[in-house]
Formats: structure tokens, sequence, C-alpha cells
């Protein structure tokens, strides 16, 4: 009889499971069930890119692409990032992903060697820690917090840099908590940064979907393009979870070394939606825009309803998630969430998923329909009350 206990490695053993995923897993066992668990977009994908799809098929684009990804996708990407963010990036700077988590896996594996420390601001989104784990790198959190709009500061990055700091991670618009980062935090955090060796990977996958103007890659500072590796994709802009497409940009060399390993282990992204994403950078635009209108209505009304209710709610400003401090309720994250689920039926993510520091928060995804989120605010605003009531009669 094999021990299997023996032979699983133990950075795998010791990796932590995801909380998303967790009571991701108890929705499934409960249909009746109202999720505000999962950041995926209740938008259809829009025609244009769904079309491209399909007339990719029928003629018969089902074969590899280059390892780097379809060189007119590429192209598209360079295109997009000048137009959007005044960005400047060539097509061998440019690597095709399987969604923008291979991007950041591939950049920490390429980077990252054992002992090499890695910063990483929390709440965060939850792969950051696993994925520099098991290359052997040192995570480095760092709390932010709701005093401060959840925004990292240049003294906080200041001070966690060692001679071993190989990765600063910086992912605004933040999932979980909808903070941005302002141009006059990015220029401190470029000075800071200024005759390191430290690596900026910043991970922009929620950049169309900024409330409070217009997105600005720390890439776009000077002295940090040849520091930085922008990782973005399509599944929350475009609503293209299930297509399985991301990319990143920067130094060559960095971008040479993450498609050896891309090599590899992938060979290449979707073929299908290779050939989608391009309809989706060229013709997309006013769809985006749209979705971006219609999260922003979700955002303000979620919003309001939990503030109403007690539970005092940071006002985002990116992403689709609203991130609620419970701490009102008496009940931990993970207590608090539970009993909601179980009492209730609504699923939203315990705080401290993200990172120690989202203790006392819940994650909340308002990319659902309206009708789906006021059902929500009224079973966690009768949860609330019976609750209350309970204490009261003891």
């Amino acid at each position: 009889m094999l021990d299997y206990g023996k032979l699983i490695s133990d950075k795998a053993e010791k990796m932590r499971p995801s909380g998303i995923r967790r009571f991701f897993d108890l929705v499934a066992e409960m249909p009746e069930c109202i999720s505000l668990g999962v950041g995926e977009p209740d938008f259809q994908t829009p025609w244009d890119i769904r079309d491209a799809a399909i007339h990719s098929l029928e003629v018969g684009r089902t074969k590899y692409t280059a390892n780097a990804g379809l060189k007119e996708l590429r192209t598209e990407i360079c295109a997009w990032l000048k137009r959007k963010y005044n960005l400047e990036y060539r097509e061998d700077e440019t690597l095709v992903t399987v969604g923008g988590s291979e991007a950041i896996d591939l950049a920490i594996r390429a980077l990252v060697e054992a002992g090499d420390e890695v910063i990483i601001p929390e709440p965060c989104f939850v792969c950051y820690d696993p994925i520099t784990t098991l290359t052997g790198g040192v995570v480095v959190p760092v709390a932010t917090t709701e005093e401060n709009e959840f925004r990292v500061t240049a003294e906080q990055i200041k001070n966690a840099i060692t001679p071993k700091t190989k990765i600063l991670v910086l992912g605004y618009p933040n999932n979980p908590t909808g903070a941005v980062l302002r141009h006059e935090d990015l220029v401190a955090i470029a000075e800071v940064l200024k005759g390191t060796d430290v690596i900026v990977l910043s991970d922009e996958i929620y950049s169309e979907l900024n409330y409070a103007g217009s997105h600005e890659s720390i890439a776009s500072i000077e002295g940090m393009r040849e520091r930085t590796i922008v990782v973005n994709g399509f599944s929350k802009t475009y609503s293209m979870t299930g297509w399985r497409l991301g990319y990143a940009v920067g130094p060559k060399p960095i971008i040479a070394a993450m498609t050896k390993i891309h090599q590899s282990c992938i060979m290449s992204a979707p073929t299908t939606s290779q050939y989608a994403a391009i309809s989706a950078l060229k013709d997309c635009d006013d769809d985006i825009e749209y979705m971006r209108k219609q999260y922003d209505m979700r955002r303000q009304y979620c919003g309001r309803k939990l503030n109403e209710m007690g539970l005092h709610t940071f006002e985002p400003k990116g992403a689709f998630y609203l991130f609620p401090n419970i701490t009102s309720s008496g009940m931990s994250s993970d207590e608090f969430c539970e009993q909601l689920l179980q009492r209730k039926h609504v699923a939203i993510i315990p705080g401290n998923a993200f990172g120690a520091c989202g203790e006392g928060y819940a994650r909340i995804s308002y990319a659902y329909s309206i009708d789906h989120l006021r059902e929500a605010m009224k079973r966690i605003q009768e949860f609330l009350y019976e609750i209350k009531e309970e204490k009261k009669h003891g």
C-alpha cells in the first residue's frame, strides 16, 4: 500500500485550499442558494467576439498557434495598451497565456528562486501566495487598511524591502476590496524602487472596471517600464471567463523566460479564444462601457444597502467587489459567512480568505443581475435582524 503522504511534495501538502472554492463547493450542493461569491460577470460574451470564434472554427483554424500567441493578437494587444494607457510594447515583449492566472504563475516562476522574497499587499487575490510558496519563494505580506482605502503605501513597501526581495506584486484595481492606486501613489512607489533590483508584477485584470477615472499603469511612470511585468486578460473586461485567455507584457528577457516555461507546460493558449480576442480588442469598446456602467449602478446600490443595514462598507473604486466590515455582527468572518449560507442560503466569501488582515470583513461580488442582488440584500438584512433578536433574547 503506497503512503501518498510521503509521496506528495511538502510544498503542495502545505498549500492552503482556496477559501473561494470551498464556498463554491458548498453552494453547488444548494440549488436554491444565491451566490455572490465568484467573480464572474453575468453578461454574455459580446456577440462580435462569439461570432469571430464561430468563424474561426468554420474556416478550420483549429491548429496550435505560435507558443507566444498569434502574431495578429499580440499586435492588437500592443495597440490596445497604447490606445488605452499609453503603454508601448512590441510583439516580442508580449506573451498570450491561459488566463491572467497563468501569466502570474509564469512571472513568479521565471524570477523567483528558493529564499527570494515576494512582497504581497493584502487583502489580495488568493493565488499570489501559493504560487510563490511552490517556487520556494518567501511571501512577505503587507497589510493594507480601510482607513487608507486599502491602498498600499510607498512607506510600507520601503520598510518591507530587503536584499532578498525579488518581486513586488501590485493587484489594482484590487480583488477583493475594489481599491485603486492614485497617480501620486504610483509615483511614490516608483521612487522607492529606484536603485533596487525589485521587479513589479502589476496585475491589471480589472483595469477597465474603474469608477474613479481612467486606470493608470505603474509601467507608465518614468523608470518603471524596465522593471514591470503587466498582466491583463479578457475574463473580466469582456465577460470571457471560460475562454481562458490572458497575457503579459514586459521586458523582453523576462517575457522570453516566461515563454520558455509556457512552451514546456502549456504549449499555447486556446486557438479559438485567440481569434475571438482579436475581435474583442478591435470591436468591443462600447460593450465594455455598457458593462462598466451596469457594474457601477450595482456597486452603488449594494454599497448603499449594506451601509443602511449596519455593515460599514468602504466605497470601492474599481473591480466588481464590495468588502463590508462584518464585526458589528459579533462573529468572525468564517462564522458570519457560514451562518449566512446555512440560514439564508446566500454565499459570500470570508475576508480572511484573502489574507489575515481580511479578518472582520467579507467579500461580495456584484457581478450579478440586479434582481439577484436585490434578493441577496433582502436575505442579508433578514439574517442581521434575526441574529440581533437572538442576542437580545439571550
